[in-house]
């Protein structure tokens, strides 16, 4: 028996998978906790329709996040802290303030989308990595600067 999965289901396959299963484990497990629906016909004419869609929007979102990723890759953005005497600074630089500093810099991004690839102990230019979208990131340098 053929079904499309709307969940993921271990050992079996992800959502919007058609898969072949024995009718009783479909008949009587996934379709009633809604796991998976009848492949008639007309539904896999739809699901087919559906992906097609779904991946139209999701190239459209792939090229968004690639233009923001080039946008934050041709920026260097300073941050300034406090710092002692002998140039360590105190605390930490943190991905809440690069996240200021981009919104200062007219880009929007979220603070837990920053890592921070080295320790920040000294005055300098570091790197960060900034996800723009699933697997789209891109790569923010970042300068300390004493206040």
């Amino acid at each position: 028996m053929e079904i499309i999965l709307k969940k993921d289901v271990a050992n079996l396959g992800h959502a919007d998978d058609v898969v072949k299963v024995k009718a009783g484990y479909a008949l009587n497990y996934l379709i009633p906790q809604g796991y998976a629906t009848l492949a008639t016909a007309s539904a896999l004419k739809q699901h087919a329709e559906t992906i097609r869609q779904r991946a139209h929007k999701e190239a459209k979102k792939v090229a968004d996040a690639e233009a923001l990723a080039q946008k934050i890759s041709g920026v260097l953005v300073k941050v300034a802290v406090k710092v002692s005497e002998s140039g360590k600074i105190y605390g930490s630089v943190t991905t809440a303030q690069l996240a200021d500093a981009l919104v200062a810099a007219g880009i929007e991004v979220d603070k837990k989308d920053i890592t921070i690839l080295s320790d920040v102990k000294e005055l300098g230019i570091y790197d960060a990595e900034v996800k723009c979208y699933k697997a789209v990131k891109g790569a923010l340098k970042f300068e300390v600067v004493a206040e």
